[in-house]
């Protein structure tokens, strides 16, 4: 049996298409900046590519801003929006309390080097946020935020966001989403959810590492992070990476990813997983969530080490925790859904894509029973 990649959520495979034309783009000269007969053609495909992007994620052309990543999107968002609020007078970031490191750091950044208050909405157990904890908040200290970001849904667990109401509660605040996760996996639209700003990536769908965008809305200035050559509104200036950009939006328009068909193997997994480990939890499984992303705790192991024990039974999957520095830490986002110490460095993340087949499944789930009790037996030790 092959190895079974079950993390997509952390990076899918690259699509034929897309890196077709990826390296048919590679072979054409011409700086998009350019005057020049190459340049201006380049210019073209660029654009077409922009407008391409655009049509999928419901805005206009002008509103998409090229980035190396995903990250740097939501590092130009939060910090460009609190900057431009800050001349306004306010100092206030509120982020919700299960945002991907992309957000979460730089928001520290802010405070800790720009003196912003950061106020993080809390999560209910479902791993929902706390609306109301948002509106009571926005009625009584309003005129003081400078930006609100909330992701569309959450890269550990896969529950979804009620972001429309986010921006109906926040009304003339600047609201930002993360909606990395969400990208073709379940509808989203920037014009209809009245966003400011939103950031997308394009190895989550099938496209090239290296390469992102910001959705920021028409006539909406902010700082730029990067200075140089002007491009892209004057936001995110440095040569635009034509090729990749391509790819990402041939992904985006190539809809290969089923939702029906993987949320069929989503609940295959579920419901082997109950059946042959009973005691296991799956998380944020009362909410709304995507269809590929599985979080489930199994109580007496350490996440680490069935990490390992799936990747020697030829299993990839994620611990959904971050690594820093070679220590081992529990979830931020497990923590602020209720789970403790203990429970959340537990836990594994499987998250499926296109490519998921239902042999994967079947094999991953003929593994699981051995790879927990070796890993509880390894937690007594």
């Amino acid at each position: 049996m092959p190895s079974v990649y079950l993390d997509h959520a952390a990076t899918t495979p690259m699509l034929d298409i897309a890196r077709a034309a990826m390296s048919a783009q590679m072979q054409v000269l011409g700086n998009p900046s350019s005057l020049h007969t190459q340049g201006r053609a380049t210019r073209k495909t660029l654009e077409d590519a922009r407008e391409i992007l655009a049509s999928e994620i419901g805005a206009l052309p002008s509103e998409i801003i090229f980035t190396a990543s995903g990250t740097e999107a939501n590092n130009t968002a939060l910090k460009g929006l609190f900057w431009a609020g800050r001349k306004n007078g306010r100092n206030v970031v509120v982020i919700s309390a299960i945002e991907h490191h992309a957000i979460l750091d730089p928001a520290q950044w802010l405070k800790t080097h720009e003196g912003a208050e950061v106020i993080q909405i809390p999560v209910g157990n479902s791993g929902v946020i706390e609306l109301e904890f948002l509106k009571d908040l926005i009625s009584k200290r309003g005129d003081e935020i400078a930006v609100i970001s909330v992701m569309h849904s959450n890269n550990e667990t896969g529950t979804i966001q009620p972001i429309a109401e986010v921006v109906k509660t926040a009304g003339a605040i600047a609201v930002h989403c993360d909606a990395v996760q969400s990208f073709t996996k379940t509808p989203i639209s920037f014009s209809q959810l009245a966003l400011t700003a939103m950031t997308l990536s394009a190895h989550k769908i099938g496209g090239p590492l290296g390469i992102g965008a910001l959705v920021l809305r028409r006539l909406v200035e902010i700082p730029a992070l990067l200075h140089g050559g002007g491009q892209e509104r004057e936001i995110r200036s440095g040569t635009l990476n034509t090729p990749a950009i391509v790819a990402f939006t041939t992904a985006a328009s190539a809809h290969q990813y089923d939702g029906d068909k993987i949320l069929g193997l989503r609940d295959l997994f579920i419901d082997g997983v109950k059946k042959l480990i009973p005691d296991a939890i799956i998380n944020g499984i009362d909410s709304n969530r995507l269809p590929g992303i599985i979080n489930v705790t199994f109580p007496g192991t350490q996440s680490d080490t069935l990490l390992l024990l799936l990747d020697a039974a030829k299993v990839s999957c994620s611990t959904g925790s971050a690594c820093s520095a070679g220590v081992h830490e529990a979830s931020h986002v497990l923590l602020a859904m209720g789970h403790n110490e203990i429970s959340a460095q537990s836990s594994l993340r499987f998250s499926l894509g296109s490519t998921t087949a239902q042999s994967d499944i079947e094999f991953v789930l003929s593994v699981l029973p051995d790879v927990i009790a070796r890993g509880r037996a390894a937690n007594l030790k």
